[in-house]
């Protein structure tokens, strides 16, 4: 559970924030699907959130289902791989809302692709919409096109909707490293670095797409660990945990 008592101390620094997860945050230990004891763990911390009167979309993945260019490096056409990917994040999207709306927290799925019977379609005077009456809402099917990933999706939807800042919570590491902590201890995690700096070093935070459009856009992007309970209470509070990427000046 998030700790109480973060909200009861400060203000949020953010009026309207977008929270990227990744397909695989949801995925067990062994194998690929849907843990619902994650699932449940997520939604719990996502609803801490929610509970701060925070305007919050989410952008979530499919790498627990499928990811299309896994599957174009194994012939398969890259359009039908990227539409194929699109629709696992509608599964992963839907399974996050009914954990939310079991906890009591209202909840949109609107969908890039249309499919009316499933969830709404997306349109962004409607997103905001649900936003500013405390509905949260989660982006699924990535922007509707192949050739894009959901990290873009997050950041162009974060620009649609007015979002001040992209939490990209990550189930790995916390926060942005010099090269993978996992195979080299010594690796250094940054505090800060600019738009420019990811993409001269091609650190991996989100693709050159979604951080280029960021940087045009001058949006923030936060770089924190997901498993760490508390930890998007504690980034919107502005407590100096995981990597900030912003403009230098």
């Amino acid at each position: 559970m998030s700790d109480p008592h973060i909200a009861a101390e400060r203000k949020p620094l953010f009026r309207r924030v977008l929270l990227k997860l990744s397909g695989e945050a949801l995925a067990p230990a062994q194998g690929s699907g849907i843990d619902l004891d994650v699932l449940n763990e997520i939604a719990s911390e996502v609803k801490a959130v929610a509970d701060l009167r925070i305007e919050l979309a989410l952008v979530i993945g499919a790498g627990n289902i499928m990811r299309g260019s896994d599957y174009e490096a194994r012939g398969m056409d890259r359009a039908t791989a990227d539409q194929m990917g699109m629709l696992g994040t509608v599964i992963n999207a839907l399974a996050l809302q009914n954990a939310l709306e079991q906890m009591g927290v209202t909840t949109r799925v609107l969908s890039a692709i249309e499919m009316s019977t499933v969830c709404e379609g997306y349109i962004r005077r409607r997103a905001v919409r649900h936003l500013e009456k405390g509905r949260l809402v989660i982006f699924a099917a990535g922007t509707g096109s192949p050739y894009f990933t959901t990290d873009t999706a997050a950041s162009l939807r974060a620009m649609e909707i007015g979002a001040e800042v992209i939490l990209k919570a990550s189930h790995h590491v916390d926060g942005v490293y010099d090269r993978d902590p996992m195979l080299f201890p010594d690796a250094k995690r940054f505090d800060r670095l600019t738009y420019i700096e990811v993409l001269q070093r091609n650190l991996k935070v989100m693709d050159s797409t979604a951080i280029s459009m960021c940087m045009d856009n001058r949006l923030p992007i936060v770089v924190f660990n997901l498993r760490k309970q508390g930890n998007i209470q504690r980034v919107l509070m502005g407590e100096k945990i995981g990597t900030w990427v912003e403009s230098g000046s």
